[in-house]
């Protein structure tokens, strides 16, 4: 059953005609109830139509779009999100499914910072534009009104890589999250030093995850039934690490005497377990991300990737010396 604008005026607490003369940005609506009014719109899910679209006024309200709250590190960047938006006057709202790209518009929103890997790149360059700037968070992203706020990935998984050989690893597996810049970069960077190192690796030890605990745990399980274990798992994130570390333990193998482990992204769990894992400023991220579009909102567009450091963290998974 489709919404309407009385569905809309009773979940505000207004009127239709105030509904109305709010959505086609008419004066005698003051800037608290037309914002009610939006926000009711968002979560009806009722879509405004575009010739009230033209006339509505900007919103002081941000999209945080993102792939999903089950993780640690979405915590942390909203918060930091939060932090220096909520400081300027600036509040947000959170979604995550399909129906949250209608929002990426001035109707509702003024503008958007998204770390939603299932979110399409060529939406979101259709999306942005002077009128509504976007800051993408887990790509890069090529348009004068997008903002790309991404990890150093590379550098951070070369290190940790090289730390490994180090130690004197050299039968290596890697577990990729879902088809992502984040999980090609990490592969790549591992796969380069390896190469420099003149260390092989077989195809068959590239695993396939999604970044969630449990295809960590069934990865784990594929590797302890096979003949040859590797010395070192090397997985794209903390909570797929986590997942193997849970298999592995149940299965009596020793972490990291039979196989050692890292993650990567870093949170308080990773540390109670003591994983080598990349710690990436999570919290900083999101206070950046806030930070970029707002400066975008004022005019100031630049279109250049901004690069976070991430750094390594050397723990009990992976052993001093091998």
């Amino acid at each position: 059953m489709s919404v309407t604008i009385i569905d809309v005026a009773k979940a505000a607490g207004v009127s239709p005609a105030t509904v109305s003369n709010a959505l086609n940005g008419r004066r005698n609506v003051s800037e608290e109830t037309a914002e009610n009014i939006r926000l009711a719109c968002l979560r009806l899910g009722y879509h405004i139509p575009e010739d009230k679209r033209r006339g509505s006024r900007q919103s002081n309200t941000i999209l945080v779009d993102m792939s999903g709250f089950d993780r640690e590190y979405c915590l942390s960047v909203i918060n930091g999100i939060s932090d220096y938006a909520s400081a300027r006057g600036y509040g947000f709202i959170i979604g995550s499914d399909d129906s949250s790209e209608h929002f990426m518009d001035p109707a509702y929103t003024c503008g958007c910072i998204t770390l939603n890997m299932h979110r399409r790149t060529e939406l979101i360059v259709d999306k942005a534009g002077a009128d509504y700037p976007i800051v993408v968070m887990d790509r890069v992203v090529e348009s004068q009104w997008v903002k790309s706020l991404i990890v150093n990935n590379y550098d951070a998984m070369c290190e940790l890589t090289e730390g490994l050989v180090s130690r004197g690893y050299r039968r290596f597996a890697f577990l990729g999250g879902a088809d992502t810049d984040d999980t090609r970069t990490r592969f790549s960077a591992m796969r380069y030093v390896l190469e420099k190192s003149h260390i092989g690796f077989s195809d068959d030890n590239y695993l396939l995850g999604d970044f969630g605990e449990s295809s960590g745990y069934r990865a784990a399980q594929l590797i302890i039934l096979s003949e040859n274990h590797p010395d070192v798992l090397m997985c794209a994130n903390d909570s797929m690490a986590i997942g193997a570390m849970k298999a592995f333990k149940e299965n009596g193998i020793r972490i990291p005497d039979d196989i050692a482990m890292t993650g990567f992204d870093d949170g308080r769990l990773s540390e109670m377990l003591g994983l080598t894992t990349v710690a990436i400023p999570n919290y900083e991220r999101g206070y950046l991300a806030a930070q970029f579009l707002i400066r975008m909102l004022s005019g100031s567009f630049d279109g250049k990737a901004f690069k976070v450091a991430a750094k390594v963290r050397w723990r009990q998974t992976a052993a001093s010396t091998f």
